[in-house]
């Protein structure tokens, strides 16, 4: 089942084409990586989703059915752009923000306190959001984002700002929610942080999706038959007089084979040589290399294809 599903979603500020009749589905309990560029349509995306704004035109279902304003109080949104009240105490303006979620004040403060036991942060319920650095306000807005815990937790750069070891503590805390049944939707252009959390991804450009899939199939739709060997002694070079040398350094080489060639073919191959193999192993495109290829792609067919 799809928590999430939008189907041809339009929206244009003024002349500007934000969204441009974007669909895609999201499982129920995965983590969900929305890409692409500043400038993309992630953010307006995001606002629809979270019924900030209304779509022109198409449809979001939000576990099959219609969004509609009963739905953010089952989302939790922390946007890029924090946005705390400086003056406010910590524990009070967390409070005032779980309860707009429609938690009572005894839930609340059971949660929050929760919360701040599980950070060790008990000490800073009275202080203000401006006492705090920019790494404790981020702790902050975490807390408030997931404080009713939600079925759909949106995070928009959420490492944005983070030393390592609170972006640990956050990548845990994340971890453990999507464990527990939450589905999380992870906004970013940092491909590296895609590929160590999401399961599933939608890349937007200019408005557009234009790959959508598993992280796993996206990865082997775009592999190109490239293969690293390791191995010890001597390698001869007639034992690999079917494929493309790419790289060659000490005791390590990386071969293309063509369209069709079977890798199995070309291990039984280098082993009945007698070469000595530590490993064989396929090397498939990172997500940064498929982002920027797609991209760039996508941007030359508008620029050669302009819509008059």
């Amino acid at each position: 089942m799809n928590i999430l599903s939008l189907e041809n979603v339009r929206k244009t500020y003024d002349k500007h084409v934000a969204v441009d009749g974007v669909s895609f589905n999201m499982p129920k309990g995965c983590v969900f990586g929305m890409l692409g560029p500043n400038g993309a349509g992630k953010t307006s995306l995001i606002r629809i989703i979270t019924t900030i704004t209304q779509a022109d035109s198409g449809v979001v279902l939000y576990n099959g059915e219609k969004l509609n304003q009963n739905h953010p109080s089952q989302i939790g949104y922390m946007p890029e752009e924090r946005g705390l009240y400086k003056k406010m105490k910590v524990g009070d303006h967390l409070i005032y923000l779980a309860r707009l979620k429609g938690l009572s004040k005894a839930d609340a403060n059971r949660e929050i306190k929760s919360w701040f036991e599980k950070f060790g942060i008990e000490d800073w319920w009275e202080k203000k959001v401006e006492e705090l650095s920019k790494g404790m306000q981020q702790k902050i807005q975490f807390i408030s984002t997931v404080v009713h815990r939600p079925g759909l937790l949106i995070l928009d750069e959420p490492f944005s700002g983070l030393d390592p070891i609170n972006t640990n503590l956050i990548k845990d805390e994340i971890d453990e929610l999507h464990r527990n049944g939450t589905s999380i939707i992870f906004s970013t252009h940092r491909m590296e942080q895609v590929e160590e959390v999401c399961e599933f991804m939608v890349l937007i450009n200019q408005g557009k999706n234009v790959l959508e899939g598993s992280v796993k199939d996206v990865k082997n739709q775009y592999k190109e038959n490239l293969f690293k060997i390791d191995f010890n002694g001597e390698l001869p070079m007639d034992a690999l007089v079917q494929t493309n040398i790419i790289t060659q350094k000490d005791q390590s080489i990386t071969v293309q084979l063509k369209e069709g060639d079977d890798s199995n073919a070309l291990l039984r191959h280098l082993i009945q040589k007698d070469v000595h193999i530590d490993s064989f192993n396929e090397i498939l495109p990172t997500l940064n290399e498929i982002f920027i290829r797609k991209v760039a792609s996508s941007n030359l067919e508008k620029t050669t294809n302009p819509v008059l």
